[in-house]
C-alpha cells in the first residue's frame, strides 16, 4: 500500500483502522511555525458532523503529537502525530469474508494484497484514515492562513438537493470562514435542512447518498505550481484521490467547458483598480498550465455512496453511513492544503 507522499512536503499515514493506533508524520514543514492546539482541534472535529445523528462516529479526535512542536512552535524535525483508537470488539462480517461487499474495495483488496489485508473493517481503505491526513491538512492550512491564505469547501449537493453555489471570482476569505462555522457546512441553510432530511430518509430505507463538494481557495498568488507532472492540479489531484470515496473530480468550469464554444469558455485578463491582473471570469479554476493565476482557485469532487448490503442470513443492514459528504469536506479542505503548502515553500519570501 503506498501510504507516502512526497513533494517537498513529505507525508507518511502509518497505522489500521482496527490497530491500537493510526498516525501521520510531516516531513520538511518550515520551523518556527505556531500551531493553535484549539484550532487543530476544532479542524479534526469538523470529520463527525453533530446533526447527522446516525453517521458512525470516530473515536480518535484528538491528536498525540509525539515530535516536531515545541512551545507551540515547528522545530523542523518530523513532526509525528497519532491517533489513539477506544479499545472495542472489531465487527465480524463473516459472511463477508470471503464473498465481497458490493461496491466496496473488498474483491480488488483481497487480489492485489492475496488474501492477507485486514478483513474486518477492510483497514487498507477506510475512511478512519483520513484522521491522520485531515491532521496534516489542519497543521499546513494554520501556515498557509499567517499568509492570508484560506482554504474552504462546502457540500455543493447531496443527492439531487444543491446548495447555493461559491462566487468563482468573488469568493473571499469571510465567506470561507463563516461556513466553517456551521455544523452542517452549506451556504444556504434551508437546504442543508432538506439535505439532512434526505439523508435520514435514505438511512430509513436502508440506502445511502452521494454528492458534491466544491472547495476554493483564496489569495494564492499567481507563479506557483509547475507545467506537466508537478502542475498545482496534478498534487491536489493526486492527494484528493487518496481520499476513500472520491469518484470525480474537475477544475474551474470543469466538464461544463466541453459544452461551451472557445469564447465563452476564455478568461479574459485585465487590471484592477488595485493594480492586480485578474479575469474577468474564472472558468480556469485559477490554474493555467498547472500553474496559479492569482485567481480563487476553485474545485468540485465528487463524493460516491457508501456501499449496502444486505446479511444473507438476515434481513438487518450492515451498519453504515448514509451519506460520507459532510465528513468528507474537511478532508478535501486537509488535500488541498497540503498540496498548498507544498508549492508555497518554493515561492520567493514564503519561509
Amino acid at each position: 500500500m503506498s501510504s507516502f507522499w512526497n513533494n517537498r512536503i513529505s507525508i507518511s499515514i502509518f497505522g489500521e483502522a482496527q490497530g491500537s493506533a493510526i498516525g501521520v508524520t510531516i516531513d520538511n514543514l518550515p520551523a518556527g511555525e505556531y500551531i493553535n492546539a484549539d484550532e487543530l482541534s476544532a479542524f479534526m472535529a469538523r470529520r463527525n458532523p453533530k446533526n447527522i445523528g446516525m453517521c458512525r462516529k470516530h473515536e480518535n479526535t484528538v491528536p498525540h503529537i509525539m515530535s516536531g512542536i515545541r512551545n507551540d512552535r515547528t522545530t523542523g524535525s518530523p513532526l509525528c502525530a497519532f491517533l489513539q483508537n477506544s479499545e472495542r470488539i472489531a465487527p465480524q462480517h463473516s459472511e463477508y469474508d470471503r464473498v465481497s461487499r458490493i461496491g466496496n474495495a473488498d474483491y480488488t483488496g483481497a487480489v492485489r494484497y492475496r488474501g492477507f489485508d485486514d478483513v474486518r473493517e477492510k483497514c487498507n481503505f477506510s475512511e478512519r484514515l483520513t484522521a491522520p491526513l485531515c491532521f496534516a491538512g489542519a497543521i499546513c492550512g494554520q501556515i498557509l492562513e499567517r499568509r492570508g491564505i484560506y482554504t474552504g469547501a462546502h457540500i455543493y449537493c447531496i443527492h439531487n438537493i444543491k446548495d447555493n453555489p461559491f462566487d468563482p471570482v468573488k469568493v473571499s476569505r469571510d465567506a470561507i470562514i463563516s461556513i466553517r462555522r456551521k455544523n452542517f457546512p452549506v451556504i444556504n441553510d434551508r437546504k442543508g435542512w432538506l439535505m439532512i432530511d434526505d439523508i435520514k430518509r435514505a438511512e430509513e430505507a436502508g440506502e445511502s447518498l452521494g454528492g458534491v463538494i466544491e472547495c476554493a481557495a483564496v489569495n494564492v498568488p499567481a507563479g506557483i505550481g509547475s507545467p506537466i507532472f508537478d502542475g498545482l492540479e496534478n498534487n491536489i489531484a493526486q492527494i484528493i484521490f487518496g481520499i476513500p470515496g472520491v469518484s470525480g473530480l474537475e477544475f474551474g468550469a470543469g466538464f461544463n467547458a466541453s459544452r461551451m464554444i472557445g469564447s465563452q469558455n476564455n478568461d479574459e485578463f485585465y487590471v484592477d483598480d488595485r493594480g492586480y491582473t485578474v479575469t474577468k471570469t474564472n472558468n480556469h479554476g485559477g490554474i493555467l498550465g498547472g500553474i496559479s493565476s492569482g485567481m480563487p482557485i476553485k474545485l468540485n469532487a465528487a463524493i460516491k455512496p457508501a456501499f449496502t448490503a444486505k446479511s444473507k442470513n438476515t434481513e438487518s443492514q450492515i451498519n453504515i453511513d448514509p451519506c460520507l459528504v459532510p465528513k468528507a469536506v474537511p478532508c478535501i479542505e486537509a488535500a488541498v492544503n497540503i498540496a498548498l503548502l507544498s508549492h508555497m515553500i518554493d515561492y520567493p519570501n514564503f519561509c
